[in-house]
């Protein structure tokens, strides 16, 4: 069952899990399951996701019940009025703040400007060797992005040179089979943390936020990070 995290006459919201897809896709024919009919399924009406979400992330994912409030919802997301927040557990020491502006080529060679944010929140070295080197360095950062292309965070952070554990096509086979071989673990660690937007109806302020999932709590414990700093509990309207 979804776990759903926010609901009203117009839109829910569920926390996806990592390796759900959205709704069927051609290029993900292995695929048996899908967050649109699970929650469909699950509540009984009919919905339509706003946004996207990659397969592999985590975390938040809106839905419409009306085509007339999808439309709307469609529209903020395509003006960049939506706040977007993501955590992500890089390979390396990532800089305290930066701001990634590096243009990204569709599969139709149409190039567009593409912009992401993010603070480090957290560092660790762990006494685990890896490659030639005696320890292995992680970060975790927290990700504004402020256009929505496809893969754009997985592809920023692999520009900057520290890409997401777990993205096996943007990020570090080395890290990727690394993290499977020692911890058992195929994730990638990319979640959607957080969405604030103007309720398309009422016009209230609408914040959204969805607790990590397992995986990505077992990996906060192996770097010694906090939890508490980023289990976000469920957040209803202002």
């Amino acid at each position: 069952m979804l776990e759903i995290i926010y609901q009203d006459q117009d839109l829910i919201a569920i926390n996806k899990p990592h390796g759900l897809l959205v709704h069927r896709s051609s290029i993900a024919g292995d695929a048996k399951e899908f967050a649109l009919q699970m929650l469909r399924d699950q509540i009984g009406r009919r919905v339509s996701p706003v946004h996207r979400l990659d397969r592999k992330t985590g975390g938040i994912l809106l839905f419409a019940f009306e085509k007339e409030v999808e439309i709307a919802m469609h529209k903020q997301f395509q003006e960049g009025e939506v706040l977007k927040k993501y955590l992500a557990v890089l390979r390396g020491y990532a800089p305290d703040q930066m701001d990634i502006d590096y243009p990204l080529t569709k599969d139709d060679g149409v190039v567009q400007d593409a912009f992401t944010s993010f603070i480090t929140l957290k560092r660790a070295e762990l006494q685990v060797p890896f490659g030639k080197h005696a320890t292995s360095r992680y970060s975790l950062a927290e990700a504004t992005p402020t256009t929505g292309r496809m893969h754009q965070l997985r592809k920023h952070f692999a520009h900057i040179f520290y890409p997401i554990i777990g993205d096996r096509k943007h990020g570090c086979n080395k890290q990727n089979r690394f993290f499977k071989e020692t911890w058992d673990m195929t994730t990638m660690l990319l979640h959607a943390s957080e969405l604030v937007f103007k309720h398309p109806v009422s016009g209230e302020k609408i914040q959204l936020k969805a607790e990590l999932q397992d995986e990505f709590k077992r990996v906060m414990t192996l770097m010694g990070w906090d939890q508490k700093d980023h289990t976000i509990p469920t957040t209803q309207p202002e």
